[in-house]
């Protein structure tokens, strides 16, 4: 890797003809010295990229190594944007990227210019395209499988009990990341030929506005009546969905899947407006990539931090770590997310929740 460092630095783009070797830091081989970690997030629609991985993040290359800075750019959900970022951060000087994707097959270019200029990237919750030098995130398909096993058991379903006349209907995410077709291949191993598919969505952006606008179209063809329960991906899609069934006058609302364990979602958990959602321990995660990226810009072998490895469709076996989700219906919300130092209980139980958090064995 450092031998890579050290050579001729290739064209980024047709503004940036060639990058000085000085600006890849390739001569800088202390175990102990500061370099810089570039950290490039999606957007900012999802709450959890800036109020929890971005500041993790950054704390721990700070604690693994305190002479290191992190520069931080959002994409805003624009690919164009994050290919200038990157460029941008390559040439002043970034040893390591770590990277979650804005779309992860039109990045594929820009990783495999980073690549040839010798700078590593390590893929970030989502499984990026090109040569990527590591990967960390969550097992997605497990992940749908918790959201379309928590259907059946709302439904009163068990496995090899069919009920398709029950209407399920899919709120899938964004078709231009890897993820949203592992949460859908997962909750579709779980739910196919125990309910009926009733209708099936994309989100684009993971959009609330646009989860809104499909349930809108589901109510319409299905009834609002109709519609036993929801495989939302996560909890944008989630809250999209919920209001458009509010909207619609439904007031026993149909269990309704999330995913992220952001705030909002959690209170309606505790409220009864959402059945459940899946908490994906950031913490571990966010410690995970960062241990990885010092250790990658040190120039150790990313296989030494990895725990398994994952194919992406453009490259075999890199080194990964992947982490296990969990589920948490309104049960679950003390155990596993208060008790795990996510949220306190004064921040979920606002004063219109006392007695939904009573309810729910919640107590300020």
């Amino acid at each position: 890797m450092r031998t890579r460092r050290r050579a001729v630095v290739a064209v980024l783009a047709a503004a940036l003809l060639t990058l000085p070797l000085a600006a890849c830091g390739g001569d800088e081989k202390a175990a102990g010295e500061g370099f810089t970690v570039g950290l490039l997030l999606p957007s900012r629609m999802v709450p959890r990229w800036e109020h929890a991985d971005r500041p993790l993040i950054e704390a721990q290359v700070r604690k693994l190594c305190p002479g290191c800075r992190t520069e931080y750019a959002n994409a805003e959900n624009d690919v164009t944007r994050q290919r200038q970022q990157m460029i941008s951060m390559i040439t002043k000087g970034a040893r390591v990227l770590i990277l979650d994707a804005a779309d992860t097959r039109a990045l594929r270019s820009s990783i495999q210019e980073a690549d040839r200029a010798g700078v590593p990237v390590i893929a970030y919750d989502r499984l990026a395209e090109g040569p990527i030098t590591g990967y960390v995130g969550f097992d997605g398909v497990m992940v749908g499988r918790l959201q379309g096993e928590a259907l059946l058991k709302a439904l009163g379903l068990k496995a090899g009990q069919s009920a398709e006349s029950d209407n399920v209907v899919m709120m899938n995410g964004d078709p231009t990341s890897p993820n949203a077709e592992s949460y859908r291949k997962g909750a579709l191993s779980v739910l196919t030929g125990e309910v009926r598919i009733a209708r099936s969505y994309n989100t684009p952006g993971w959009s609330t506005q646009n989860a809104h606008t499909n349930m809108n179209a589901a109510i319409a063809a299905l009834g609002p009546d109709r519609i036993d329960a929801v495989l939302a991906a996560n909890d944008n899609i989630a809250a999209g969905v919920v209001a458009a069934l509010k909207s619609a006058g439904v007031t026993d609302l149909p269990p309704v899947t999330g995913q992220d364990a952001d705030l909002d979602a959690v209170r309606r958990v505790v409220k009864g407006e959402q059945y459940m959602t899946v908490y994906k321990p950031f913490a571990k995660e966010a410690a995970a990539v960062a241990a990885m990226a010092v250790a990658v810009g040190r120039g150790e072998d990313p296989r030494d931090s990895a725990t398994t490895t994952v194919d992406s469709p453009t490259t075999k076996r890199i080194p990964a770590v992947l982490l296990q989700p969990r589920p948490v219906t309104a049960r679950d919300v003390e155990r596993t997310l208060v008790k795990g130092g996510l949220y306190t209980t004064g921040q979920i139980c606002t004063r219109e929740l006392l007695k939904a958090c009573a309810r729910a064995g919640l107590t300020r």
